[in-house]
């Protein structure tokens, strides 16, 4: 697969088509001298538990890795802190209100969205919810359930961070 700075054709600031790869991470516009830095977008995921010390998991509804399961998610939006993101997201995609997220670990992947893949960063968080009854599916998300630990098998996850977070989350979880 290409590099995403292929996708770059003109300088962002002066439209020029002297916009030209400067390092395996950058950019450079030969006529004003503008230099663009591809970095990772930065995503949240959740674990949520319920009283039953189930993990809350989805089925994604969308491309890539449509109909495999996911935890809660997504992009975070400008100005957002972390902890914000992943609120948002889980209420967004479950109808669940986090009280309290705290941070994990962070693991890169890579999103195809559109055609175009997206390197990401993404941020995982363990939260707690309000009320854990009145869960749906909502956003893009096809469905969403509460699963047992022991029941939760990590390649079900269709995304690559995800289950290697899955993965890491049992091992702390179940003492192995």
């Amino acid at each position: 697969m290409y590099h995403p700075l292929e996708l770059f054709k003109y300088c962002p600031e002066c439209g020029s088509s002297h916009f030209q790869v400067n390092n395996g991470k950058s950019k450079r516009c030969a006529d004003c001298g503008f230099v663009y830095y591809f970095n990772p977008s930065a995503a949240t995921v959740a674990f949520v538990l319920n009283g039953n010390n189930e993990l809350l998991v989805c089925r994604r509804g969308n491309e890539p890795a449509k109909g495999t399961l996911d935890l809660p998610g997504g992009f975070m939006d400008m100005c957002e802190t972390g902890e914000q993101g992943v609120s948002r997201e889980v209420l967004e995609e479950t109808g669940l209100k986090v009280t309290e997220a705290f941070y994990q670990f962070s693991l890169p992947n890579t999103y195809l969205y559109s055609g175009f893949l997206v390197h990401t960063l993404d941020l995982f968080f363990l939260c707690k919810v309000a009320d854990d009854t009145n869960l749906c599916a909502m956003d893009d998300v096809a469905e969403s359930f509460w699963l047992p630990l022991d029941k939760v098998d990590p390649d079900e996850f269709g995304l690559d961070s995800v289950r290697e977070g899955v993965k890491r989350f049992l091992r702390n979880n179940k003492g192995e």
